[in-house]
C-alpha cells in the first residue's frame, strides 16, 4: 500500500515548521507524522521541522498508514459513488441505511461498504466520516481518506465554508417563505438518542426555504448553519412542523416509511487544491411518490 502523501513548494524564508503549520498541518498531525512511521522530506532529503526552507524548497509529507479500527469489519455491498479521489470520497447513501454500524445493526452500514472498498483499492486508511446522516436519511456524505484532510474538512465546516442543503417534507402548512431557526440544542434528559431545545444546549441554526405547499404537508429546502446531532428534525419539531414520517418527533408514518429528509446538495472547498465543489443529488423514490 502506498501512503498518503502531500507535496508544497516553500514560497517563503524560514523554519519548516511554520510553513507546515501556514499549509494547515496541526501539532498533532505532525505527532502523528514524527512517532507513527510517517516522513518529512525536503528536496528528497528527510529532515526536521527545524529545517531552514529557502524559497522554491519542494516539501513532501508522507503521512503514517492508518489501520482499520477493530470494530469495524469491511464487508462488500453496494456504493453510489458521486465523487472520488486520492483524498475525497463523497457517496449517495440510500434510506434505511446506517452510516455507521450500531448495536441494532451491526452489519451492512455505509462504513461497512466503505472499509471494503479501501481495502479493494489497497487505500491505507481507516474511516474518517465527516457529515454523518441518520439511518432514515438519504443523500450525499462526505468521507476523508486521510486523518489530516478530515481536520482540514472540519475546520471548513467551523469555518462555515461547507455548506450543506436538505430537501425535505414537513407536516402542516409554513406561513413564511424564508426564515432561520436559531435555538440551542442538546440530549433530552434520561435519553440516550433524543435531542430537544434546551436554554443549556449548544448553538444550532437552520435556514428554511419553503419550495411548495400541499394539502397535508409543506416541501422545504434546509440549510445547515450547524451540524448537531439530530438538528433539522429537532428544529422543526421546536416550530411545531416535524419532519413526515418522523415519529420520533412528532411525524406520522401514514405517508412514508422513514423521516422525508434528504441531502441535496454538498458544498466545499477541495482540501488540497482549493477548488471549489459542488455535488447533487435528487431525492429517492419514495420521497418523490409524496408530490406526484
Amino acid at each position: 500500500m502506498k501512503p498518503f502523501q502531500l507535496n508544497y513548494i516553500a514560497d517563503a524564508n524560514g523554519l519548516l515548521r511554520e510553513a507546515l503549520q501556514a499549509w494547515g498541518i496541526s501539532k498533532r498531525t505532525l505527532a502523528s507524522v514524527k512517532y507513527g512511521g510517517g516522513q518529512i522530506l525536503v528536496n528528497g532529503n528527510e529532515v526536521t521541522v527545524r529545517h531552514p526552507l529557502v524559497i522554491g524548497d519542494a516539501v513532501t509529507v508522507v503521512f503514517p498508514l492508518e489501520e482499520l479500527g477493530k470494530g469495524l469489519q469491511a464487508e462488500a455491498g453496494e456504493l453510489e459513488i458521486v465523487y472520488e479521489d486520492e483524498a475525497l470520497l463523497i457517496v449517495d447513501k440510500p434510506p434505511m441505511q446506517n452510516t455507521i454500524p450500531s448495536r441494532e445493526h451491526p452489519s451492512g452500514s455505509l462504513a461497512n461498504f466503505v472499509a471494503a472498498h479501501f481495502e479493494q483499492q489497497r487505500i491505507p486508511a481507516t474511516l474518517h466520516i465527516v457529515t454523518r446522516l441518520d439511518r432514515d436519511t438519504s443523500g450525499l456524505v462526505c468521507i476523508a481518506k486521510n486523518r489530516h484532510i478530515h481536520h482540514l474538512l472540519s475546520v471548513q465546516q467551523q469555518e462555515k465554508k461547507m455548506s450543506r442543503r436538505y430537501e425535505a417534507f414537513l407536516h402542516g402548512q409554513l406561513q413564511q417563505g424564508e426564515f432561520t431557526i436559531t435555538a440551542p440544542i442538546g440530549r433530552k434528559n434520561f435519553s440516550i438518542i433524543e435531542r430537544e431545545v434546551r436554554d443549556d444546549g449548544q448553538f444550532a441554526e437552520t435556514e428554511v426555504s419553503l419550495l411548495k405547499v400541499y394539502s397535508e404537508f409543506c416541501h422545504a429546502m434546509l440549510t445547515l448553519n450547524t451540524g448537531r446531532t439530530h438538528q433539522i428534525r429537532v428544529h422543526l419539531a421546536h416550530i411545531g412542523h416535524p419532519l413526515v414520517g418522523d415519529d420520533l418527533y412528532g411525524g406520522t408514518r401514514e405517508m412514508i416509511g422513514r423521516q422525508a429528509l434528504h441531502c441535496r446538495r454538498l458544498e466545499l472547498l477541495h482540501p488540497v487544491s482549493g477548488k471549489a465543489l459542488a455535488f447533487e443529488s435528487r431525492i429517492r423514490a419514495d420521497m418523490a411518490a409524496l408530490i406526484r
